[in-house]
């Protein structure tokens, strides 16, 4: 039986009162208390015990904490330590057999019994040391949104992004230092903020409400083109779905985009699920603008962006789930370094639009097998004062599970 050395205790605004009785003894057990400055102004002033204040960057009181396991130590934590709380950071570098952990109300939950709303019908995620670009995905007509702010701007930000995206009349409610003495509610619309005074201590609930006209932008893949700001290196909405159906995204998977244009294929892979990770590789510098660009408006920030040629920029990267080539199948190689890289089971699609690149992805087939599709695409469009069919560029595409 591993001894459980560590407690990590989630306390509200109200302070110690509103511990529970196992939540007081653990931390009276406790030869050494860890938290922010917060956290231990609510103990008593005369408690003579060992404090650790969290230090910046925080891996350095994680290592801390961790070369003096023998001890027994209490983290006093915000809310629930593992709603986007420091028992996640724990976690990582401690097995969760060796700590006790006491959850509080997360603000989530304290947000949902203040205005009402079911916490399984709304969407969650914080901006605290985040990029605020993440909240792009999260808007569609009527979601209800809990946000933790990084502090007291974070209201001001989300309203400016809502407000330019089309969602102006979006109902804003600013939840200050819920479960305290301190307690405030401030209500406003996106186009409307003005408050500048809010307290540090927030979460904002929105509830989105789109500007007459805006067409809101789906998370299934096939985003119109004009979505995105691209140089003429774009996959086509209709092939872009396609490819991305091939692809078959799941949460927490990686896909690495080789040579990604402006980066739609890993975008929407991304905006799938909010854990989807991507890798977009692209050598032509004004494109790599574009894919930074495209991520940050489409809410994927954290896109990892890579500026290289394949084969030779792939050689490093982490073994990814699935793979698209939309550019550069003939170069030298490509084929062995991602193939190699591919984990089993992994899924590898390549789109091409030349004859030579046709004879490539054909040589490959005939090594692995694999399916390979014609994808051909015609829009109506006008001939005179008639209509006729425009066919775009033909695309052959080879889909392949390793």
């Amino acid at each position: 039986m591993t001894q459980k050395w560590l407690s990590i205790v989630g306390i509200g605004e109200d302070g110690l009162q509103g511990l529970s009785a196992i939540a007081r003894s653990l931390l009276d057990k406790a030869k050494v208390i860890v938290g922010g400055d917060r956290h231990l102004a609510m103990l008593p002033t005369d408690d003579q015990r060992e404090k650790l204040v969290w230090t910046s960057p925080i891996s350095t009181s994680v290592d801390e904490i961790i070369q003096r396991r023998d001890e027994s130590i209490c983290v006093l934590a915000s809310g629930d330590p593992m709603c986007y709380g420091i028992g996640v950071t724990l976690m990582r570098r401690i097995p969760v057999s060796e700590m006790t952990i006491i959850p509080a109300p997360s603000a989530f939950s304290l947000a949902c019994a203040r205005v009402g709303w079911s916490l399984t019908e709304v969407e969650t995620l914080s901006l605290n040391g985040r990029p605020s670009s993440l909240l792009q995905s999260y808007i569609y007509p009527k979601a209800r949104l809990l946000i933790l702010s990084e502090g007291k701007d974070t209201p001001a930000i989300v309203a400016g992004i809502l407000t330019n995206r089309g969602y102006g009349g979006s109902k804003i409610t600013v939840l200050e230092r819920m479960g305290g003495t301190h307690e405030r509610i401030l209500e406003g619309t996106a186009a409307s903020w003005s408050e500048t005074e809010v307290a540090a201590l927030n979460a904002i609930a929105v509830y989105c409400i789109a500007d007459p006209g805006v067409i809101p932008l789906p998370r299934l893949p096939g985003l119109p083109d004009n979505a995105y700001h691209h140089d003429g290196q774009l996959t086509k909405r209709e092939v872009r779905a396609i490819t991305l159906a091939a692809l078959a995204p799941t949460p927490g998977e990686l896909l690495w985009d080789v040579g990604a244009g402006c980066g739609s294929i890993s975008i929407e892979w991304m905006r799938s699920n909010a854990r989807c990770r991507a890798i977009a590789i692209e050598q032509n510098a004004s494109r790599l603008l574009y894919i930074a660009d495209n991520a940050a408006t489409l809410g994927t920030p954290n896109l990892q962006i890579i500026e290289g040629k394949a084969p030779h920029a792939l050689k490093d990267l982490p073994a990814p789930d699935a793979i698209f080539i939309g550019g550069g199948v003939t170069a030298t190689g490509l084929f062995d370094v991602c193939w190699e890289a591919l984990r089993p089971g992994g899924r590898l699609v390549a789109n091409v639009v030349t004859v030579e690149g046709e004879q490539t992805l054909f040589q490959w087939h005939e090594r692995v097998g694999g399916d390979l599709t014609r994808i051909a695409i015609q829009r109506a469009e006008p001939i005179g004062k008639f209509l006729g069919w425009r066919g775009m560029a033909g695309v052959t595409q080879w889909v392949v599970v390793k």
